[in-house]
């Protein structure tokens, strides 16, 4: 019998997309778990915390889903406030729903953990704060760790820190960092790697449209999926370009689900109701009749179905053997038959 294979944890990301609008945001929030999400998460940080306000060409987007905005106008309209994450959890904690964030800085895990998140996630632009990740792990909650534009160093020493903090288990999540991603830029044979080498979960924070990606990661045994959501990309909002709408959501469920019942384990097994199914096959049948003390050759013989006879690969040993008795055909033969 195969064992049950559980599909990916799949997590909603709201990020911007409430448009600032706390009430968009419970109501984005109900919606994702509605449409099957294990967990939705959000992010914690203020404009200031992430950069400053400058007008030198280094801080401003030239190119992509934000270009003409500066980095602190974008963070600015993007952002999840520090005033909303009580209520976010309070209402989480009333409905049921896992929530957890990705702080970007000392003041956000203060404020996250005031809030009770239970989980943190490092973003992979953050993988290289040394200092954040400590913090983090230092709360002896579980870690989920974006790993986009990292080397393989940074990681090992990101892991390392996580493994020397209280941090019980953590998850890392192979990413392509551009937004939206380009589906034949993914190493999705890193998810396995990550597995192997550090002993720990894996998945995949994926910014591409539709799930190809999702199922295949699914099948190379990603624990945690991650996505961007909204309810409807054609309003526009800061990461409405590259989010599943609901209908997507609930067909990533759906399909992750499939992929991940039909893995199985590894090696060769039969199922209990294969076995009857088995006699659709060919064997060895007598198309001559043979008389008593006749020798069997392969024109008395044939290979066809059923396969309620001798197995084919066994009739090479019987030809020549004389028949104990007088056989008619068309008869499965045994072995039994013959001296």
């Amino acid at each position: 019998m195969t064992e049950n294979v559980s599909r990916p944890q799949i997590v909603a990301e709201l990020s911007g997309n409430h448009e600032g609008d706390i009430n968009r945001a419970l109501a984005l929030m109900d919606l994702a778990v509605e449409c099957g999400a294990d967990a939705v998460k959000i992010q914690t940080y203020t404009e200031d915390s992430l950069t400053i306000d400058s007008k030198r060409p280094e801080f401003q987007i030239t190119a992509g889903l934000w270009r003409g905005q500066s980095l602190y106008e974008l963070y600015k309209r993007a952002k999840t406030p520090r005033e909303w994450m009580k209520p976010l959890f309070a209402h989480a904690r009333e409905r049921g729903i896992l929530l957890f964030s990705s702080p970007f800085s000392a003041a956000d895990v203060e404020v996250l953990e005031e809030a009770g998140c239970p989980v943190y996630k490092i973003a992979s632009y953050e993988l290289n704060d040394v200092d954040l990740i400590a913090l983090c792990a230092s709360t002896g909650k579980p870690m989920v760790l974006s790993t986009g534009l990292a080397e393989l160093e940074e990681i090992d020493r990101a892991v390392e820190l996580v493994v020397k903090g209280r941090c019980p288990d953590y998850t890392l999540l192979h990413c392509e960092s551009r937004y939206p991603a380009d589906p034949t830029l993914f190493n999705l044979r890193t998810i396995p790697f990550f597995k192997q080498r550090y002993g720990c979960k894996a998945g995949l924070s994926n910014h591409a449209l539709g799930d190809v990606l999702d199922v295949a990661a699914t099948a190379l045994g990603a624990d945690m999926i991650e996505k961007h959501f909204t309810d409807d990309r054609s309003r526009g909002s800061v990461d409405s370009a590259f989010s599943m709408e609901p209908d997507d959501l609930r067909a990533l469920v759906a399909d992750t689900a499939a992929v991940a019942a039909s893995l199985g384990r590894s090696g060769v097994f039969l199922k209990e109701d294969e076995y009857p199914l088995r006699n659709g096959r060919r064997s060895v049948y007598l198309v001559k009749d043979l008389k008593e003390g006749e020798s069997l050759t392969r024109e008395h013989v044939k290979v066809i179905r059923p396969g309620l006879g001798l197995e084919p690969y066994r009739l090479a040993g019987l030809l020549g053997h004389k028949a104990k008795s007088a056989l008619k055909a068309p008869l499965p033969l045994e072995e039994s038959m013959f001296e």
